[in-house]
């Protein structure tokens, strides 16, 4: 009986597996119930070589920094011992959970508030025995600090940039000129003719100049570092 049970569950895992993988090969209904995420192929991907952490800082109008990422009544963690804040990747609610913390705190003035990402490998999260058996070169920890977003104490926000793996994404594919020079000659872009009537806009390709940027038309590009 026990090896009915094996083999039956042998073939069932091996049978959803085959039909999660075609469904991800053929583009077969891969979102048409919620259980097709757990056998789709793509469940694992997005997944980073870096640990990172959020934190919430508050500049006073005196120039003192308040860290409200720990809370005086303490940090909320849904899921083991990483706080709420660090499951926000888009960081779409975590400059709204520092302003919850000024809101119910005693303070100075507060001028800007802050949310940096610190991100570093994450082989560096293995034990010192661990880390000896693997690595001959010590342990020596180094961590990278990027600004995400600065606001205002009324939740204005005044700058936002990408995360550090986004950005260093992009920076890779910008390092390559034939990469960037192909991306720009096939980019269609809006060009707008002064003297047409309002609102008939149209898709065409600028000119181009002998480095391969638009002549008189550029793509808009957000701040790519700080």
């Amino acid at each position: 009986m026990k090896r009915v049970l094996a083999v039956g569950f042998i073939v069932f895992y091996t049978g959803v597996l085959t039909y999660g993988n075609a469904c991800h090969f053929l583009r077969f209904k891969t979102s048409s119930h919620p259980l097709m995420y757990m056998i789709v192929w793509d469940m694992f991907c997005g997944w980073s070589a870096f640990d990172s952490r959020t934190h919430i800082i508050a500049e006073g109008q005196d120039e003192k920094f308040y860290d409200l990422t720990h809370a005086p009544w303490g940090e909320f963690h849904p899921y083991g011992y990483v706080g709420r804040e660090n499951y926000d990747q888009f960081q779409a609610h975590t400059g709204t959970m520092g302003l919850n913390v000024l809101k119910h705190t005693r303070h100075e003035p507060i001028a800007r508030l802050f949310i940096i990402e610190e991100c570093w490998a994450k082989k560096y999260n293995l034990p010192d025995n661990l880390w000896k058996m693997r690595y001959d070169d010590p342990k020596d920890v180094f961590k990278y600090h990027r600004k995400r977003i600065a606001m205002l104490p009324d939740g204005t926000m005044t700058q936002s940039y990408t995360s550090f793996n986004e950005f260093h994404a992009h920076q890779t594919v910008m390092d390559n000129p034939r990469l960037v020079q192909q991306s720009t000659l096939g980019m269609p872009l809006f060009t707008y003719d002064p003297n047409d009537k309002p609102g008939r806009d149209f898709l065409g390709d600028a000119e181009l100049e002998g480095n391969g940027m638009p002549a008189q038309v550029l793509s808009p590009s957000a701040p790519s570092g700080n």
